[in-house]
């Protein structure tokens, strides 16, 4: 897995994990407390190998001045021996209040790279007082959910594998990804490309899982809209695989629920 070359295309700099602690974090003021991103950066990593998660690659960049951090971390889980994708997870830090401190599980195709989100975890809605207090536990809360995320991206696949479409069928589901603000206007036309000719021979298959494919290739170029667009596109298409195959077992019931779009750990 290629994660360094995700950054070439993000519009953030990408900077090496000693870079983060040179960065200087705003003076609290009130209830705003920033934290700082490599504090952030070693929480998480801490929490992940606590609960038994190996972190295997990792990679950031800052934006805004050094004012934003995006970070991902290739993870192997548990038991997990899947050889055709892997988990990443997400990290998202502001200094600037414009966004909260944040996790994101992620999966990503090993033959492409194409990666994609399929939820947050918030682990603050706001930079409070105590959130460094607090920051151990949350943040071991936060990776607790991680594995049901992780398994709801194998229930995806298999699902979207077993649904058969045709050019008409995709074509409409494009138009749908574009009203759900899943892609803009000026990605339609990607999106349609490897639909249509698939750069991989693994995605030439006319089915739900070659057009999610697809949609993950127009993506890249825009890490930090990634989480949104990737919860907007499972939107639409997790709605179709539920059409096809209605007969769920409940194992696979977090694909009839949909993502969360926010899990708030603080208030």
């Amino acid at each position: 897995m290629k994660l360094n070359d995700l950054f070439l295309h993000c519009g953030a700099g990408r900077v090496e994990r000693e870079d983060l602690d040179k960065q200087r974090t705003p003076q609290p003021s009130g209830r705003w407390y920033p934290i700082a991103h490599g504090a952030l950066v070693d929480q998480v990593r801490h929490g992940l190998e606590t609960a038994g998660m190996r972190v295997l690659n990792e990679a950031h960049a800052l934006n805004a001045g050094g004012a934003q951090y995006f970070g991902l971390m290739q993870v192997r889980l548990p038991g997990d021996e899947s050889n055709e994708w892997g988990t990443v997870v997400g990290v998202r830090n502001s200094h600037d209040k414009r966004f909260p401190a944040a996790l994101a599980m992620g999966s990503q195709v090993f033959v492409c790279d194409n990666l994609s989100f399929n939820g947050e975890v918030v682990l603050a809605r706001r930079h409070t007082t105590h959130i460094m207090r607090d920051l151990p536990q949350l943040t071991t809360r936060a990776v607790g959910r991680l594995r049901n995320l992780a398994n709801d991206t194998a229930t995806r696949s298999t699902r979207y594998k077993q649904c058969d479409l045709n050019n008409a069928e995709a074509h409409d589901l494009v138009i749908r990804a574009l009203d759900s603000g899943a892609i803009t206007t000026t990605m339609v036309p990607k999106v349609l490309e490897q639909w249509r000719a698939p750069n991989h021979v693994e995605f030439r298959d006319r089915n739900l899982w070659s057009l999610y494919n697809a949609f993950t290739e127009s993506f890249k170029g825009s890490l930090l809209k990634l989480p949104c667009r990737s919860e907007a596109v499972h939107g639409v298409l997790d709605n179709v695989a539920l059409q096809a195959n209605p007969a769920l077992s409940a194992s696979e019931s977090a694909l009839e629920h949909g993502n969360p779009a926010s899990l708030a750990l603080v208030s």
